[in-house]
């Protein structure tokens, strides 16, 4: 009896165990444009994904998929659907179709063939924004010939070698190749984009994996990869050459792994709403190439009304815009152990949003672009009017400016509450950090507000209430070093009251801040080499400013007997 009972018992658990192993592994959908011996498979990746379960894997192969998909169906935690690129398959997904009916052209000639597409048909100028400084940057069209993108002109008669025009009105594109050859023939590969969106994931739970996205006719502010799924998972693809955002991120509880974002138009990438987001072991690089509007919405990324998000281990370097930039009404987010460098503007720019906790970056050279950006916000870490901020163990070096505070009468709305309240900075604490060779000060504070509340009560000029005292602001251990010209510490905007101060004993005495602070060199091994390790007995290692953990590309440590 007791053997019988351990029979069944065995049989069922066996069944159950079949059972759930075969939901959780679903089916494998494939897709290719060519046959698959003795397997089923999909022409295009819309037709696999519409009929994709929870638990299902649409596998696609290698190739170039014209076309955009759009996931509604959603996945479930124990079961997600998996869209990825096979094994060792180069799998791009366009936003661009090629182009081979041409009238015109010859040696030296203008190419043009029908053109029936208008991407923003709610002004006549087909731009957004619609103002005279965006009246080409806005533009969404985009042409490529041999893999080389095309300059866009706004009139025929402004043609010549390596540009295009698109007639609106006339349903017309003209391209004129670079070589002065003749584009029509065979010899030449023309693409132009033709989508303004290449990938929707609207459904939960889905894994998005190992894909190329590029070339999306998309407007500025708009993703060329649009997220607003909750609990999705994109990991390992790139996504370049949008006219405006790589990706936008919507729906809650995204995790980002191991991603490219670079040479977009706009931004690499953008998210609104988009509570705890995970951004991890990504790229992002080289965004805005068109040249939008800096101080509106450029560079790196932008993150509005979000809670909790984390971006870590991650690379923001050489975008024309801030590297890293928060703003309206965030809360709680986190950016730690990345190398933020070499953006035209700020490293971090944090804007009337509440709560970062930015720790063991490694900040270098941002805000030095030939071009001024706005002013206050070249810093290495620069915190705009948002309270209840923690910068610790940081490396900011080589920027502008290397730490500042923002000051402006702004409010912003609330994430929960819908209504906007005034926000200003307070409660922050800027703690061990290394604060060298940054060309106009090391710290600045930037306050351009009426009621000189960012000054002590002895002074007698704080508003009713409030003072530099009751603001809370904290500098606390941080190692200093001003090279030959390069300021230490300045308070005030130039154009108003301000102060310059040498030594952190003078702001501690005066201001009643940087506590604990010194002055000491940090001997880099090899900066421009990022080698950021520093000798046995570095007074900053010593007084712990100094980041703990990896930073992607960046060496630390400690080096010598």
């Amino acid at each position: 009896m007791k053997d019988d009972f351990r029979r069944r018992r065995f049989s069922v658990s066996a069944i159950v165990f079949f059972f759930v192993c075969c939901v959780a592994e679903g089916r494998v959908l494939h897709v290719s444009f060519r046959e698959m011996s003795g397997v089923d498979s999909f022409r295009t990746i819309s037709e696999a994904t519409a009929q994709a379960e929870a638990g299902d894997t649409v596998l696609i192969h290698a190739g170039v998929y014209r076309e955009k998909a759009v996931i509604e169906r959603s996945g479930r935690a124990d079961a997600p659907i998996r869209i990825e690129a096979a094994i060792g398959a180069d799998v791009v997904m366009t936003g661009a179709d090629r182009i081979t009916e041409w009238e015109g052209g010859g040696e030296g000639g203008i190419a043009s063939t029908g053109w029936p597409y208008r991407f923003i048909p709610w002004n006549r100028s087909g731009t957004h924004p619609s103002d005279d400084f965006h009246l080409l940057i806005g533009r969404c069209e985009q042409v490529f010939v041999n893999g080389f993108a095309m300059r866009q002109v706004l009139r025929r008669a402004e043609l010549s070698r390596g540009t295009f025009y698109v007639d609106l009105e006339g349903k017309r594109l003209y391209v004129c190749g670079a070589d002065g050859r003749d584009i029509s023939s065979r010899k030449f590969f023309v693409e132009a984009s033709v989508r303004d969106r290449i990938l929707s994931v609207k459904g939960d739970y889905v894994a998005v994996k190992g894909i190329r996205f590029r070339y999306a006719a998309n407007r500025a502010q708009q993703g060329a990869v649009e997220l607003s799924g909750n609990h999705l998972t994109v990991a390992d693809c790139v996504f370049e050459y949008a006219n405006s955002s790589g990706a936008e991120f919507t729906g809650e509880d995204i995790t980002v792994r191991g991603c490219t974002f670079a040479y977009n138009g706009q931004i690499g990438f953008g998210a609104n709403r988009a509570h705890r987001l995970l951004v991890s072991g990504c790229t992002v690089r080289k965004n805005n190439i068109k040249g939008f509007d800096r101080g509106w919405e450029a560079g790196g990324n932008k993150i509005c009304m979000t809670r909790g998000a984390v971006l870590e281990r991650s690379t923001f370097i050489e975008n024309h815009g801030n590297g890293v930039w928060f703003d309206i009404g965030n809360e709680a987010c986190t950016v730690r152990n990345c190398l933020i460098g070499f953006n035209d503007d700020a490293g971090i720019f944090y804007e009337i949003s509440y709560g970062l906790h930015a720790h063991d970056n490694v900040i270098l050279n941002n805000g030095l672009a030939e071009t001024d950006g706005s002013w206050g916000a070249g810093a290495g870490v620069s915190i705009s009017s948002s309270p209840e901020c923690l910068i610790e163990r940081n490396i900011l070096a080589g920027n502008r400016e290397g730490f500042n505070f923002r000051e402006q009468d702004r409010s912003t709305p609330r994430i929960d509450v819908g209504k906007s309240e005034a926000v200003w900075n307070r409660d922050s604490t800027v703690r061990q950090n290394i604060i060298a060779y940054n060309r106009d000060a090391q710290t600045w504070g930037w306050f351009d507000i009426g009621d000189e509340r960012h000054w002590p009560a002895k002074f007698g000029e704080g508003c009713e209430g409030l003072s530099l005292e009751k603001l809370a602001l904290k500098f606390q251990e941080n190692c200093y070093f001003a090279a030959g010209g390069e300021g230490l510490f300045n308070w005030g905007v130039t154009w108003k009251k301000h102060k310059r101060y040498s030594t952190p004993g003078q702001v501690r005495s005066e201001l009643g801040l940087e506590d604990g602070s010194i002055i000491s060199a940090p001997k880099f091994r090899d900066y421009w080499g990022l080698d950021l390790s520093l000798p046995a007995g570095s007074e900053a290692v010593e007084m712990g400013c100094y980041p703990r953990g990896a930073v992607p590309g960046v060496r630390l440590g400690v080096w010598g007997p």
